[in-house]
């Protein structure tokens, strides 16, 4: 079939019967553009150069036929291409993305081809704008003519159309390059899952068609400096001027912040292209933008314009900055405010999918944990994410990756130098205007070069770009910036909790840019989405065997280091039901120990804990490690351990000092509550208990009680821990402790894991008897409140609330809960969707499903 053609009215217009845009299956209406203004290409026409040749002349001919070619997304690397068109089995399926897909289909060229129609019109003046590159490099072509070519996956280019279009039918054709990571300027997975096929070659990023008059404006900016008291803000607004005429051009620029106007002559020579600076704009009582957990999200609205031309960008006010503390760590504030990284580690999309449900579902996941901040190693997303991290007031820190051309600097080319700047100035053009933006890591691993590193500042600094600029995320300097104040140390694979209580390597002290404890196992609803059942079983029988669904670098290729920790502090597994339960107790222990450990030594005077990026928050594929959520945005043990840990008021215990410590993430101290802590046998006995009244402070923890060391028994125990203001419980922790500890040895750690030669004993929770857990349920708006009650005489371990047939995620309040004899609690299901209540399903470490 042949696609209906794209219009160019007057302006531009878009009169079609489309395909959707993005991988979503939305049904789309039709395009039509009156007048001036921007359209994005909504779809492609996709096909092979070893069947459509290699002659760009012919096949951008409006009269070359594309029979056979696939209709793809707006924004689709090859093989998303062709996952769209159904060309594979379920690729996240066992080993179908080694077994099904010719690597050698991606070692020639593909094309993409879109027709239009156009009637030009005199002083009306259209160009084509890439807001990103073509992986790895595009040629592209118009009715014949070659416009030009683009190289790397991010820098932004501009090709005049003007007195190329014709009236009627045109075709516009984008040839994409194969692509190598270790040799281009492109986007790629290291070892976080198996690499795309394809090595994500094609059109990632939308491509528009842009008419104006004479003058246009293009990337509107502002520059905002806040009053340390946030009693008024200082605004620089600025804009990309162009005159696309052979004639000198005068126009008046205005720019526009709700009330507020700003003009601004400007004269350009043919061909000009300008940035326009307006008077400084002052803002008294701004409403400021602050992270979710200091406060609210308001954003403001800026448009500029030049004629006929218009461009818009939302933003925010506020201040963010870095220094180094006296120990050398990285620490961040926001609005003046010391701000602890609490963050996770994102990936993208495998085949770079555009799938803003999806990703929407995905940044409420972050919001729910309580997770402040991301990090975006070499995988800039588009402009959804960055939108949803501002209106749900979460941080970002982007920044080149590790271990590809990227950091190869030794080899880099004088075109390499060209592509590196071109790409930070996209990028810094795109992210300047968000309040989410923390800073930019110019080097993941290592450290740039001088010239490198020059070459990065230029373009961060003529985008003015203001947020921290920092040299590596390794503990490397530049010559500019200097230290980096971060550490690199790992762990990256399973390590006890007791770990993170030390303040060496990846411990709670100064900021580790990547750490966290490896597997993570999801529940075995989940696993059957992406395993074959010989695949699952291997699990536990056979830890041993490599596992496709994990990293193909040998020292993450197997379960065995994870299943003998397990089998040792658990008691080795006696079926896969034995072994999904306990490697679920063990996520959530871990995980819940990483945040709350910098959480409490945030606060330490001597050696504090500025930032931890839990590596990593999700998962580009599914995967066995490296998660809090699994790709199937499924949530078990390793989510509800960290939410726990990062509840914005919270009590926990210290594995080091055996001390129960507050945790405040607000800005504001909060008095009145009650602490209490208690020690129990397994079967109930109780071995120590306290309670002290105390205050949370503001943005910070205080020890505010010490059990004492369990002297006379030896064992698997529990300490409850309670937080109750005014009589109402507003946090429950709940710790499965041995009185032999994990013993750590470091003088053998390595940069993935420090071994153990002692294990914790928590054999006992074998003994814990079957428990009986009633559960009533009503429906609530958005969602669903289920309350249990442990009316059995026994201590439920772990008890996990499901609602069955739900389509998409369930975002529990908490779960993974655990109740003593006769206690009941609360919980709030939040998911999408209308009618009756849902079946609720009961399960736990010693509670029947």
């Amino acid at each position: 079939m042949r696609l209906p053609p794209l219009v160019l009215g007057i302006a531009l217009a878009l009169c079609a019967s489309l395909t959707p845009a993005v991988a979503d299956p939305v049904p789309d209406p039709g395009l039509t553009v009156a007048g001036p203004g921007t359209t994005v290409v909504p779809d492609w026409r996709m096909q092979t150069s070893a069947k459509a040749g290699l002659d760009g002349s012919l096949i951008s001919s409006p009269r070359h036929g594309d029979r056979g070619w696939l209709t793809v997304p707006a924004r689709s690397t090859v093989m998303a291409g062709l996952i769209a068109n159904r060309r594979y089995p379920d690729l996240n399926y066992s080993t179908n993305l080694r077994d099904a897909v010719n690597p050698a289909d991606f070692s020639v060229p593909w094309w993409y081809r879109r027709e239009f129609l156009a009637l030009p019109q005199p002083g009306r003046h259209t160009v084509l704008r890439l807001n990103g590159g073509v992986i790895s490099r595009g040629e592209l072509w118009l009715n014949g003519v070659r416009l030009g070519e683009t190289a790397g996956a991010y820098p932004r280019a501009e090709f005049d159309l003007t007195g190329l279009l014709r009236p009627g039918h045109n075709a516009l054709a984008i040839k994409a390059m194969p692509a190598d990571p270790f040799r281009d300027f492109t986007v790629s997975f290291l070892d976080w899952s198996p690499p795309a096929p394809d090595n994500n070659m094609g059109i990632w990023r939308d491509i528009s068609l842009v008419t104006s008059g004479a003058v246009s404006v293009a990337e509107p900016r502002v520059v905002t400096a806040l009053e340390p008291d946030l009693s008024a803000a200082r605004l620089t607004v600025k804009a990309a001027v162009r005159n696309h005429s052979d004639q000198p051009q005068r126009r008046t620029v205005s720019a526009a912040i709700g009330g507020d106007r700003l003009r601004q002559q400007v004269e350009l020579a043919p061909g000009e292209s300008t940035v326009v600076t307006f008077p400084e704009l002052r803002v008294d009582r701004p409403r400021v933008w602050w992270p979710a957990q200091f406060g609210e999200q308001p954003l403001y609205r800026l448009t500029v314009s030049a004629g006929d031309s218009t461009a818009s960008t939302d933003f925010g006010i506020r201040d963010v900055r870095s220094e180094l503390t006296p120990q050398g760590q990285r620490k961040f504030l926001v609005n003046f405010k010391p701000f602890l990284v609490r963050g996770g580690g994102w990936a993208s999309d495998l085949f770079l999918r555009a799938q803003p449900r999806r990703l929407a579902e995905e940044l409420k996941h972050v919001r729910d944990l309580g997770v402040n901040t991301l990090r975006l190693e070499g995988k800039q997303e588009d402009h959804e994410l960055l939108e949803l991290a501002d209106r749900f007031g979460i941080m970002l820190l982007p920044g080149w990756e590790c271990c590809t051309k990227w950091e190869k600097y030794s080899t880099w080319t004088e075109e390499d130098y060209r592509i590196a700047g071109a790409s930070t100035a996209a990028e810094a053009a795109r992210l300047v205007n968000h309040p989410s933006i923390l800073g930019f890591f110019i080097g993941s691993d290592n450290a740039a070069t001088a010239r490198v590193e020059q070459t990065y500042l230029d373009a961060l600094r003529a985008a003015d770009f203001t947020a921290p600029i920092l040299p590596s995320a390794a503990a490397k300097s530049t010559p500019q910036l200097g230290k980096s104040g971060m550490k690199m140390d790992g762990p990256y694979w399973w390590i006890p909790p007791n770990y993170w209580y030390q303040d060496k390597l990846g411990g709670a002290a100064g900021f580790a840019s990547e750490v966290g404890s490896g597997p993570m196992i999801p529940e075995l609803a989940s696993l059957r989405k992406f395993l074959t059942p010989q695949e699952i079983d291997d699990l536990w029988r056979l830890p041993t065997k490599p596992h496709y669904h994990l990293a193909k670098k040998e020292v993450f290729a197997t379960l065995s280091l994870f299943a003998d920790a397990l089998a040792k502090r658990y008691g080795q597994p006696k079926d896969l039901a034995d072994f999904l339960r306990k490697a679920q107790l063990a996520n959530y222990e871990g995980n819940r120990a990483q945040f709350e450990a910098y959480g409490r030594d945030f606060a330490d005077p001597a050696n504090p804990a500025t930032g931890v990026i839990y590596w990593m928050i999700n998962n580009a594929w599914p995967t066995l490690y490296w998660h809090l959520w699994d790709h199937n945005l499924d949530a078990a043990g390793s989510y509800f351990g960290a939410k726990k840990a990062l509840r914005p008021l919270h009590v926990q215990y210290s594995y080091d000092d055996r001390s129960v410590v507050l945790a405040g993430t607000g800005l504001v101290d909060v008095p009145g509550l009650k602490v209490r802590a208690t020690a129990t046998t397994v079967d109930g006995r109780v071995l120590a208990e306290q309670t002290v009244t105390a205050t949370a402070p503001a943005n910070s923890s205080a020890r505010v009680l010490t059990l004492p060391e369990i002297t006379g028994f030896k064992g698997t125990y529990l300490v409850r821990l309670l937080l109750e203001r005014d009589g109402v419980e507003i946090d429950r922790n709940v710790y499965w402790l041995s009185t032999s500890a994990d013993v750590l040895d470091f003088t053998r750690s390595t940069w993935w894991h420090t071994p153990v030669t002692g294990s914790a004993d928590l054999t006992g929770l074998q003994d814990l008897p079957m428990t009986s857990v009633r559960h009533s349920a009503h429906r609530v708006p958005g969602g669903a409140e289920v309350r249990l009650h442990n009316t059995s005489g026994t201590v439920a371990l772990a008890i996990k609330a499901s609602l069955d047939g739900v389509r998409g995620p369930v975002r529990w309040s908490d779960n993974y809960v655990t109740l003593w004899p006769g206690e009941s609690i609360t919980l709030r299901a939040e998911y999408d969707g209308g009618g009756g209540l849902p079946p609720v399903r009961l399960g736990g470490f010693n509670v029947g499903g």
